[in-house]
């Protein structure tokens, strides 16, 4: 498995340089960093326009979750600490503020000065108010007085009219006037929220566009409109804004009786958190965004001031409407490599482990094994956890068959899984209504593991039967993460996963495991135990070698071992999708470290740990990064590749063409900074992604 380690294509730093830096990076950069290496994507003009336009809206989401949750921590951290008046600028945060206003300058100049062009030359026009002809404005002043206006609802401002409770990450405007005001007083400032209901991309009637298909936003058609909303007054200014808000939800562990009942409630509020960023129109007038910052108790820092539509996620319906084949990638089929269903399907798992790498190879494998079960006389339970599964979901339903045909249909649901609380509430409440033992977890600390185990009586005896996986039971995702599965009657690592279940159901600490790592008991051990064993091999002069593909890397105990293992001569290669606090290729420090990022079709989602010792190649895969509260505050689990054919394919799948890669790599230096790989003129293009999807795909 050792290869010859190449030279960096950066110069090392300097001893002086060295001793200049910490040997963590900071997490919040490095998260942005991940932003600006999924921007990149947008920026390339080889990807399908279409595809740039969505990179361009996941760069969005991700910064609405980098503030709802990351910022929002840290805020409330500093609130709790005492932070002034609650105006805090987070000064712990170094660069993070010019890092990302840079970030969100360069998203919307790549909006504006390329991805809109390009989609406007193909015929896709998304036109503003001065992009319009008249026979386009006619149209869009009639649909704003049919179908705008009259769920409009403007609110002036005074003692009567307090400012309205603005929900989170919803379109609002603002809007100050010049005169009086039908009553004879002089207020100046109305803000308005724009309707749920109303579609946020308008498709203009083909007649009134002689090139292609024309669009418009719905903040540009109220712009258009707004001073039909105040006859008799002049608008002096205005802009849209979008507030964003602390989105955690928080239970009292020790007052809840019910955690379903408490997290109703919360859901109710999750909306109206703290607010933590403010985001306005480049041309809103100053005096209009001092106003919402101080409305809104945000300081100046957090001020976005935009050039385009305040949410730009918003234009993933651009992409649904407008969805020319020949803008979008290529469909892609994945294999159905299981030909079993039925009973016919635990047959084929007693003959041999099966390994499923998504989304090469179908999900579909999986749901027919629940649902199989469901039906299957022989047998008599299911266990299952479900962390994010959709509002949708074939397996969930299978579940509710099987408790209706009397099996015994125990799930482990995470209520507090972010943003997909609702969903599992709404499935926690079916399940119960059948019969289904349903449990919550452990309270504080989220059920994070993939597992599912069917018992089946044959001949006499129970079998187990168990699926493991390193990403969500969530149908849809299955298509565009990349993740691993194996299904297996292995009977010692069946009776592992039954034993992590008794532990949720009954809080009782699992018994010794024959091959489990569970978190937050032994995992992070393991974990170590594991990297100092290479640290020895390589210490006594043999070859020794870890390569981890993972999310995020932050844990600081681990971290710590592998700066002990490269100093020993470990050679070290993480594959880290987001961000990576450890600092590779310090001499001295991790001089044997390589870290690099894949970026490319799919969100990379595998967790593959490979530890040489000796030859041995052991591989485990697992459900948790190495973060420390994936190791220590929740529950996770990794779990061993045993077969040896299996093993050899998450190596040649998993690993392997990732450390390839030339087309979507990105390789993280010792200053911090990551630089994308390119081929060099003896080499070949080469794409992980590509390569498994014509290896795998139908």
């Amino acid at each position: 498995m050792t290869a010859p380690r190449k030279s960096a294509a950066r110069p090392a730093l300097s001893s002086d340089a060295v001793s200049a830096v910490p040997v963590r990076l900071n997490r919040e950069l490095s998260l942005l960093a991940f932003n600006r290496r999924v921007l990149a994507q947008a920026l390339d003009a080889s990807m399908p326009l279409l595809e740039r336009l969505k990179f361009l809206c996941i760069v969005s989401s991700n910064l609405d979750e980098f503030f709802e949750v990351r910022v929002a921590s840290l805020l409330a951290r500093d609130r709790a600490d005492g932070g002034a008046q609650q105006r805090v600028s987070l000064s712990n945060f170094g660069a993070v503020h010019t890092v990302a206003h840079e970030l969100v300058r360069q998203q919307y100049a790549t909006l504006n000065e390329q991805i809109l062009p390009a989609l406007a030359e193909s015929g896709i026009h998304l036109l503003r108010h001065a992009d319009r002809n008249d026979a386009q404005r006619t149209w869009v002043k009639e649909y704003f007085e049919r179908e705008v206006r009259p769920l409009l609802t403007p609110i002036m401002l005074d003692p009567a009219h307090p400012f309205p409770q603005v929900v989170n990450k919803s379109l609002n405007f603002i809007v100050e006037l010049d005169g009086k005001d039908a009553f004879g007083r002089g207020t100046s400032i109305a803000v308005m929220k724009a309707p749920r209901v109303l579609p946020r991309i308008i498709r203009l009637p083909d007649g009134l566009n002689g090139d292609g298909a024309a669009w418009c936003l719905l903040s540009s058609v109220i712009h258009a409109h707004i001073a039909d909303l105040f006859p008799g007054r002049e608008v002096l200014g205005y802009s849209q804004f979008r507030v964003t808000r602390d989105s955690d939800l928080w239970v009292d562990e020790e007052e809840v009786k019910n955690l379903r009942q408490a997290l109703k409630g919360e859901l109710q509020t999750r909306q109206f958190g703290f607010a933590v960023r403010l985001e306005v129109a480049q041309n809103c007038p100053s005096q209009l965004a001092q106003f919402l910052l101080d409305q809104f108790n945000i300081a100046p820092e957090f001020l976005y001031a935009v050039d385009g539509p305040v949410n730009m996620v918003r234009l993933n319906e651009l992409i649904d409407y407008a969805s020319k084949p020949e803008f979008r990638f290529p469909p892609f089929v994945p294999q159905l490599s299981v030909p079993a269903s039925g009973s016919e399907l635990f047959a084929l798992i007693a003959r041999n482990d099966i390994l499923l790498h998504h989304p090469f190879q179908s999900f579909q494998p999986v749901i027919d094994f629940i649902r199989a079960a469901s039906r299957d006389p022989s047998v008599v339970a299911i266990k299952q956890t479900i962390y994010r599964t959709g509002m949708n979901s074939e397996l969930m339903e299978a579940l509710i068959v099987a408790a209706q045909n009397g099996k015994e249909v125990t799930v482990v649901v995470e209520l507090m899984a972010r943003f997909d609380e609702e969903a599992n509430i709404n499935w926690a409440d079916k399940l119960e209504r059948v019969g289904a033992q349903v449990v919550y977890g452990v309270v504080g600390m989220k059920t994070h593991a993939k597992m599912a185990l069917v018992i089946r009586r044959e001949s006499g005896r129970l079998t187990l039967y168990a699926h493991l996986g390193t990403g969500n039971y969530h149908p849809t995702t299955t298509r565009f993460y990349t993740d691993f599965g194996l299904m297996t009657a292995n009977q010692a690592l069946a009776r592992d996963v039954n034993e992590v279940f008794i532990n949720l159901t009954s809080l009782t600490r699992p018994k010794k495991l024959n091959h489990l790592w569970v978190a937050p008991f032994e995992l992070q051990k393991e974990l170590v135990k594991a990297i100092r064993n290479e640290t020895r091999i390589a210490a006594e002069g043999r070859p020794a070698q870890i390569i981890a593909k993972m999310n995020t890397l932050q844990d600081e105990s681990i971290v710590a071992a592998l700066y002990e293992a490269s100093k020993a001569g470990v050679k070290i290669d993480l594959i880290v999708r987001g961000a990576c606090v450890l600092r590779p290729g310090v001499p001295g420090l991790s001089a044997n470290i390589r870290v690099r990022s894949i970026v490319g079709r799919f969100l990379e989602h595998s967790r593959i740990f490979l530890f040489r010792n000796d030859g041995a190649n052991d591989v485990h895969l697992a459900s948790a990064d190495w973060m420390n509260r994936n190791l220590f505050r929740r529950v996770e689990v990794a779990f061993p590749v045993l077969d040896r054919q299996l093993k050899k394919r998450v190596i040649d799948e998993g690993l392997k063409p990732y450390l390839k890669d030339n087309q979507n790599a990105w390789e993280l230096g010792a200053d911090g900074d990551y630089q994308r790989k390119k081929p060099s003129a003896r080499q070949q293009p080469f794409s992980a992604q590509h390569h498994l999807m014509k290896e795998l795909g139908s």
